[in-house]
Order: C-alpha cells, then structure tokens, then sequence
C-alpha cells in the first residue's frame, strides 16, 4: 500500500499551508497543509483577486492530478485528460484550473497518513471529516491563492458532493456550478453499500485500530482490495458487465475447478491498482464522511439548503448509474433556482462520468461558453 508521502517525487502538486480547521463535529486539525495542482494563468482584475479561477474536485480516489501522463509522484494518468486542457472544454488557455487534494486524502493534503504536530501518523486519532470540513479546506486554498469567486466549481460523485456543498455554503463565491452523478445527501442504499467495504478494511488483522502506519507493514491491503471490489460493482452497470464479460472464464482457468471467471480477474485488477496508489486509512475517512453528507443538515432540510444556491447549475446524471440513480439528480435540479438537468446516456454506470468525455465535455463548454479554439473558428466563420 503506497499512498504519496512526504519525500516522495512531488510531480505537479503545490503545497500550501492554510492553517487550522476546525471540523463539524468539533475537534481542530492543526495545520493542514493541502496539495493541488493548476493549469493556466490566473488573471486578476482591478483589485487583485483572481477572476477566471475554475475548481474541479475529484472523486473519492481521485486526486489532484487531472491531467497529465504517469511519472515520478504520479502513478496513474490524469482522470480526465480530455475535459481539461488547452482547447479543451475547460480551456486552459482561459482558465485558471486548480484541483486540490481532499482533505483526509492520501495524495499530499492533510489526512490520517500524515504526520501530526508531534511528528507522529495521526493514524487513528484523525478527526472524523465531512464533506463541509473538506470545503473548509478548499476555501481557506482558495483564499491563499486570491480567489473570492470561482468562475466554476465542477465534480462528480463524492465531487459533486464537494461542489454542491460549495454552492449551499458559499453562494457569493460560485458563479456557475456543475454537479455531475451525485447527490443532495446521502441515501440509505448508498451507506449500505459502503458497510461492507469499511467492514473490510476494519477487520483486516493488519488495520490494527486504524494505526497501522506507525507499525511500518503494508496495512491491510486485502480489506482495502476487498473494498474496492465491492465499491467497483457498484461503480458500473449490470448491462456492462454482462456483455462484457458475461460468464466468461478467464483465459486458461476453470471455474469449475477454483479458476476465476473473466469478471472476477477484472475485479482483482481492480483491488490490486487501488492497493498500490490508496491509504487504506484514507478510504475509510473519505468514506465515512461521505456517508454523513447532508447539505440539509442543521438548514431545514435538502430543499431548504438547496434554495439557498445562486450559482448557475447544472446538474448531469447518468443513465445506467445504479449508485447515484437519475432520481437524485432529478431532486437536485427541482430544487436548486433556475438548475438545468441534463442525462447522458452510458452503458457504463456510475462511471460514466468518467468515462463519457464527449458528452461530459459538451456540457462544460456550454456552460464556460466554449473554448478559444471555438472562438476562432467562430470569428473564422464569420468572416473575422
């Protein structure tokens, strides 16, 4: 297990300290330190403050790293090298893109693997996180970097959560907001489903009461690769994995005989990719907060919270999601002033998100109005 540490190849992350957080349930974090990375330049108006910032949150083992190859410090490629980038829909040659690492992450901010006050891995004693916690963070980043107001705040699944509690909490700092696969608040299908993931992880002889960094091992990988296998179920669909693999076995096993069929190889994969970039720790803290999100809570309720968002939103589900249903993006855009719903259709579930690059990028060019590339076709067009 080999989350990002310090003194590890830093690749495209910056670091910035942004002090104290105290969290919801009310312990302080001291020192949080969060790790991001940014493409374009950051314009800045007549007071100093940064006016074409967009935000871009990932998902629950995202990271910062959006866009880019695999290299030192970076182990897998940007997760959506095709939505953002020079040209792109989120064009970098006009936007200023940061995406931060979430708080409670393993990917340089602040999380149960890293070492706290003493020097220690807080291991255990992490302080339980929501998805408010998180934003916290993220606007105490935003402050460093100059930002009152982003032009953007784009994510998807625990993303979208991120994003729609910006837009909830923070109202006059969001201009546009697009909320992809996700949800209001957390469903009780979508806590059961984490059970026996956390299940996993917890019982795993090597979690050791959540303090198995300072014991030097390996953690519990097997509960962590257990987690995935269940979490990536319910990531794509049935209609994917039946045509996909169907009850296939995997080249020269028998199932009949202890052999794997195709789609349990498939998951395995799976398991074994996440246990070589993931804190295991981090999967449980990211988790559980997601569990707990609500941005009703302590507001009168979702569609209380939600009447409070003035920004621009869009909300995208995707058609085959069994893990964030088209019913709760549905409630979503009922709610939110003026929101616009829009479904992209995909054999691929929950990850459609990701994986749908055309469509997803589509909507973000509406939404920034198109890139620089479109704007010289358009003056090409028209004779400019």
């Amino acid at each position: 297990m080999r989350a990002w540490q310090d003194g590890d190849p830093v690749g495209g992350r910056t670091f910035v300290d942004v002090g104290d957080v105290r969290t919801e349930h009310g312990p302080t974090i001291p020192g949080v330190r969060v790790a991001y990375e940014s493409w374009g330049t950051p314009r800045t108006g007549p007071d100093g403050t940064v006016e074409n910032a967009v935000l871009v949150l990932h998902a629950l083992t995202g990271d910062s790293h959006v866009v880019g190859p695999v290299g030192p410090g970076h182990p897998s490629p940007g997760w959506w090298g095709g939505v953002v980038g020079d040209g792109l829909a989120v064009d970098t040659s006009r936007w200023f893109v940061v995406a931060p690492n979430v708080l409670g992450g393993c990917q340089g901010t602040t999380g149960p693997g890293s070492p706290d006050p003493d020097g220690r891995a807080w291991g255990s004693r992490f302080p339980a996180v929501t998805v408010r916690d998180q934003v916290a963070a993220e606007a105490l980043l935003a402050d460093a970097l100059g930002i009152r107001r982003w032009a953007l705040v784009v994510g998807g699944s625990m993303g979208g959560m991120r994003a729609l509690e910006w837009g909830v909490t923070s109202p006059e700092r969001v201009a546009s907001l697009v909320v992809l696969a996700s949800t209001a608040a957390a469903s009780g299908d979508q806590i059961a489903w984490c059970a026996p993931q956390l299940a996993a992880i917890t019982s795993d002889p090597a979690w050791l009461g959540g303090d198995y960094h300072a014991a030097g091992g390996e953690g519990p990988v097997e509960g962590l690769g257990v987690a995935r296998r269940i979490a990536h179920v319910t990531y794509r669909s049935r209609e994917e994995m039946d045509s996909r693999f169907g009850r296939d076995p995997q080249p020269g096993e028998d199932p009949g005989t202890g052999g794997r069929y195709a789609v349990e190889s498939y998951l395995d994969h799976q398991a074994g990719k996440l246990a070589r970039r993931f804190d295991a720790a981090s999967y449980v803290t990211l988790t559980r907060a997601m569990n707990s999100h609500d941005v009703g809570r302590g507001r009168g309720g979702t569609e209380a919270a939600l009447a409070r968002v003035t920004a621009a939103t869009t909300v995208v589900g995707i058609s085959s999601d069994r893990l964030y249903p088209l019913e709760q993006q549905e409630h979503v855009a009922a709610h939110v002033p003026g929101a616009r719903l829009v479904t992209v259709p995909s054999r691929y579930g929950h990850d459609g998100f990701l994986v749908e690059t055309a469509a997803v990028a589509g909507v973000l060019s509406q939404v920034l109005g198109g890139s620089a590339h479109d704007d010289e076709v358009r003056r090409a067009r028209c004779g400019a």
